[in-house]
């Protein structure tokens, strides 16, 4: 999936060492779950790309900028009755934020999603403190769909979480 300079792609076994430098920051794990280690070692880059490559369908990709490796997107799609639905994450490496980077790879993921995965719906969760995360969102026509208060503990502190979805019932 391509779109001028940015491109998703399957993750490569080589990615493990990029990977470990733009993930192994503060910066970077604030704004995700607390699955995502910190620090991030080589060795979870290595784990991590291995079950990347094994999964079929695809779900969780590379992001490309100008043939440069730059960060991860993926859906997570659910299961049983809300097996329609996916939900999206992603991380760019610091160095490439207010690009415009996110937001391509947002639109890209998510027709591929919609075309691909027999999904309807796509949402995020995103920590009421990151709002640049937010703004992709909305540039890319995830509605709000509201505010969980004090639901998310992160870094010893509550925080709202910002719900968002798209809907595409036609393909």
């Amino acid at each position: 999936m391509k779109y001028r300079n940015i491109e998703l792609r399957k993750f490569r076994k080589t990615d493990a060492i990029r990977l470990a430098e733009l993930a192994n920051t503060q910066k970077i794990s604030r704004n995700l779950r607390d699955g995502f280690p910190n620090p991030y070692a080589k060795e979870d880059a290595d784990k991590f790309i291995q079950n990347c490559m094994k999964q079929n369908p695809t779900t969780i990709f590379a992001i490309e900028c100008n043939g440069e490796y730059v960060g991860n997107i993926g859906l997570h799609p659910a299961q049983d009755v809300y097996r329609k639905s996916a939900e999206i994450g992603f991380f760019i490496g610091e160095a490439y934020w207010n690009k415009g980077i996110a937001t391509i790879s947002v639109n890209l993921i998510c027709d591929y999603g919609f075309k691909n995965l027999d999904i309807v719906r796509i949402h995020a969760g995103v920590f009421e403190y990151n709002k640049a995360s937010q703004r992709v969102f909305e540039k890319c026509g995830f509605g709000k769909e509201g505010v969980f208060k004090k639901s998310v503990f992160k870094n010893e502190k509550l925080w709202d979480e910002i719900r968002y979805s798209k809907i595409c019932l036609n393909i």
